[in-house]
């Protein structure tokens, strides 16, 4: 299978990394990381005008209609550079949107139908930003596990409830929320501003933004119909899932890239690091697992198109855990390679690895997606 970017794909990636090099150095995120907001509206604004808010959007509301493969582009180098805007999140947002608008249709979704279209017009635009609520407290890795209730009022809907851990969920203009209607999940979307609505935001380990979102009769719009449920909300996570593979996969590229260059500087026994045949082994290694979690992400941003759901969780799995693996293999190689400084605030390698071991568990750590990969069809067990 060919793997090669097409000329427009590299020429994207080419200019979102000269811009990244330019304006968004270690030095200038640390400073984003450590103000108020958490975010910065001028980057946010310079990557709508690279296009890159308006990628993943469908032709008909103003986009390019981007592929994941597009997407994996634009996550690795976003990766690279510890990127903390939320575009990941608005990124998910908008395929949340987009499968709504797919299944309506082709099924009963009704009007809301425009109030979706319009909404991705202004994601196209960088007008507005929205995050996914995939958790619950308790809930773990289980996305099923939704106490979160909806009520029907009239024409609207209401909910009750507590979703956790929502990435840049306060810097969000629109959350789109599963919760349980009659018994089963449906999604809602809810405007930040709405009633009966508390966020509270901060900062993770690693340099992000979260929130938890505690929603009480708050007014909801429902998305999609009885078509959209659970196998929806599945899918969802398995693009947010895909994504994070990506944006890791450029962490892994940057962190091996800091490793060697402090080697080569790092003087012991009156020569570099670098030069120590042990030492020179475990980079190689640590080369040799970065490029096995580019493979299965690659594979998994290909097979994520499939119509077969079977065939893209495994892939999607796959890549998680071989993604996961590497996060753990790497970041604690870098540490060990760079010394004490390998984890102070003062170095990127340090910052690197807090991003990763954050992706590595985000979604579903390894065992679970290894759990998830071993129940599904065709999977042969082996007796030993």
């Amino acid at each position: 299978m060919d793997f090669t970017f097409t000329d427009e794909q590299q020429q994207f990636a080419d200019a979102l990394r000269r811009y990244l090099d330019k304006n968004y150095g270690f030095e200038a995120r640390q400073a984003i990381v450590y103000s108020d907001a958490g975010v910065s509206d001028t980057h946010w604004n310079a990557f709508t005008e690279l296009g890159l808010t308006a990628l993943p959007v469908p032709e008909d509301q103003g986009g390019f209609n981007g592929t994941p493969v597009d997407l994996l582009v634009v996550m690795q180098e976003l990766g690279r550079a510890l990127v903390v805007e939320p575009y990941w999140a608005t990124a998910v947002g908008i395929e949340a949107l987009r499968l709504v608008r797919l299944a309506g249709a082709s099924g009963s979704a009704g009007s809301g139908l425009d109030e979706d279209a319009a909404l991705l017009e202004r994601a196209a635009q960088g007008e507005i930003k929205l995050a996914v609520a995939f958790h619950e407290p308790h809930a773990r890795y289980d996305l099923f596990s939704v106490e979160t209730a909806a009520t029907r009022q009239g024409g609207q809907y209401a909910l009750s409830g507590t979703k956790s851990v929502v990435l840049h969920g306060a810097q969000a203009h629109y959350w789109i929320v599963p919760a349980r209607l009659n018994g089963e999940i449906a999604l809602f979307v809810v405007a930040r501003d709405a009633a009966g609505v508390q966020v509270t935001d901060y900062r993770t380990i690693d340099g992000q933004r979260a929130a938890t979102l505690s929603f009480e009769g708050t007014p909801a719009r429902r998305l999609g119909g009885d078509e959209t449920g659970a196998a929806t909300l599945e899918h969802i996570a398995d693009y947010g899932t895909l994504l994070l593979c990506a944006e890791a996969v450029g962490a892994l590229d940057a962190l091996n890239h800091a490793t060697v260059d402090y080697a080569k500087t790092r003087q012991q026994f009156g020569q570099p690091i670098a030069r120590f045949q042990a030492l020179q082994h475990r980079m190689v290694e640590m080369l040799i697992h970065a490029e096995q979690a580019r493979s299965a992400t690659y594979l998994a941003a290909v097979r994520y198109a499939s119509t077969d759901a079977d065939e893209r969780r495994r892939a999607v799995s796959a890549a998680k855990v071989r993604v996961g693996q590497a996060a753990r293999f790497v970041g604690q190689q870098a540490v060990q390679l760079h010394g004490g400084m390998g984890v102070t605030n003062e170095v990127a390698a340090a910052h690197l690895f807090k991003r990763l071991a954050i992706i590595e568990t985000t979604l579903g750590d390894v065992d679970h997606h290894l759990a998830r990969f071993a129940a599904l069809p065709g999977f042969a067990s082996v007796e030993v």
